[in-house]
């Protein structure tokens, strides 16, 4: 017997509740989720989407990437709210920055990851996230990063550049329908960076709304990071 998944359901893993302290003396919520009975392959650490427009650590492309891939793809996935935010996990000390004291967050959630002894750290932003990975995933080792909907709103063109001298992979998953870059003009402001793999979703909308292009999104993370993995199933077995 199995279930379908999809929408909400989490599948098995080992789920902690942490804290992070940022260099300028805030506490950040979260939550580490790693594979129920094995060590993960490799680590997620999620940017989540603009905390201003309702954005957190449970916008629903990283709460499900944290319900799914610890089991789906042995991966452990590393979500919380930055400076400001508010979840049902909690709220986060500090205000919004803009992006600017931001880089502070990044930095603490790398701290715990490089701690932990967490494999193989990519940076997973998604919209505001991605302004994050651009702008300050450089000074930390991660193996690559991965752009969902990204508006190139606050970083600039010489921040993006800058990835070219970079030997880390770059993914940029630009739906055809975006609000603020679609997949023509996104090919032309990451030119910059040759070794790029940008991939147009055709269909896909900047909240990545419904199933399809949930798994769709899953599917091109796991691609990147542990492509051993896909298939992705659409069912789990339940006893």
């Amino acid at each position: 017997m199995s279930i379908e998944i999809r929408g909400p359901l989490e599948l098995p893993a080992r789920r902690e509740d942490i804290v992070l302290q940022t260099a300028d003396e805030l506490t950040l919520v979260g939550e580490l989720a790693v594979p129920e009975s094995s060590d993960p392959v490799a680590t997620l650490v999620t940017l989540h989407p603009l905390p201003t427009a309702g954005g957190f650590m449970d916008s629903h492309i990283i709460r499900k990437a944290a319900a799914r891939l610890p089991a789906l793809a042995d991966l452990a996935v590393l979500r919380f709210n930055t400076r400001g935010t508010t979840s049902p996990r909690g709220t986060s000390d500090g205000a919004f920055d803009g992006g600017a004291a931001e880089q502070f967050d990044v930095a603490a959630a790398m701290d715990f990851v490089r701690e932990r002894g967490l494999p193989r750290p990519w940076l997973l932003g998604w919209s505001f996230g991605t302004e994050l990975a651009l702008k300050y995933g450089r000074q930390h080792d991660v193996e690559g990063i991965i752009l969902l909907s990204p508006p190139l709103h606050r970083a600039t063109e010489a921040e993006v550049a800058a990835w070219a001298g970079d030997d880390v992979e770059v993914v940029i998953l630009v739906p055809e329908l975006d609000d603020y870059l679609r997949p023509a003009e996104a090919r032309e402001r990451f030119a910059a960076i040759p070794h790029a793999n940008l991939i147009a979703v055709e269909g896909g909308k900047h909240l990545w709304v419904g199933e399809s292009q949930t798994r769709r999104v899953l599917t091109e993370i796991v691609a990147a990071v542990n492509p051993a993995a896909l298939p992705l199933p659409n069912e789990w077995p339940v006893a």
